[in-house]
This record gives structure tokens, sequence and C-alpha cells, in this order.
């Protein structure tokens, strides 16, 4: 059994190769493998974006004064943060994003 899940993985990392490939044509460059230089051709963020009410979503459950520890905020590029997205249910919602 053990042996018929790698050979399914394996299946599955040569196949797929083609569902990740570039659209435009061309590879992707491989950044990383070689971490003091950035690989010519990388895609780069040039801009962020944040949309109307993304500071409002974000601050959800904290009041004003606003702690100076929140400044990320004005730095937080086009990563993901679990900072603005609602967390668990129930007792664990201390920033009351699913209170009505």
């Amino acid at each position: 059994m053990r042996k018929m899940g790698v050979a399914v993985a394996m299946l599955i990392g040569v196949v797929s190769g083609p569902v990740f490939a570039n659209p435009v044509g061309g590879e992707y460059p491989i950044a990383g493998t070689q971490p003091s230089e950035r690989p010519a051709g990388a895609p780069m963020i040039r801009e962020v974006r944040k949309p109307q009410g993304w500071y409002t979503r974000a601050l959800t459950g904290i009041s004003q004064p606003y702690p100076s520890s929140l400044r990320f905020l004005e730095d937080q590029g086009n990563w993901y943060t679990p900072f603005n997205h609602p967390g668990m249910q129930g007792r664990y919602d201390i920033r009351g994003w699913y209170r009505d």
C-alpha cells in the first residue's frame, strides 16, 4: 500500500508540471537557489493596493486610540497575514469578527 502511495505522489508530481507552467510562455525563474542574488526576470511587487475599507476590516474589534504596535499595517504588503482575517468562533472570537 505504501509503495502505491509513493507511486501516486510521483505521478502527480510529473503530471502537474504543465499545470503550474507560465501561461505567458517560458518558465518562471526559481528564486532562492542563490539567496544573495535575485534571479533575473523574477516577479516583483511594484505596487500595493489596499481596497476601500481594508484598514477598517484589519482593525475590527480594536478600539481607538490604536496602539503603535499596529503600525505594521502601514507596511503590510500583498502577502497573507492572519491579522486581518476572522479566526476561531465562540469564546475565542476576542475581536468580535462573528458578532452581528
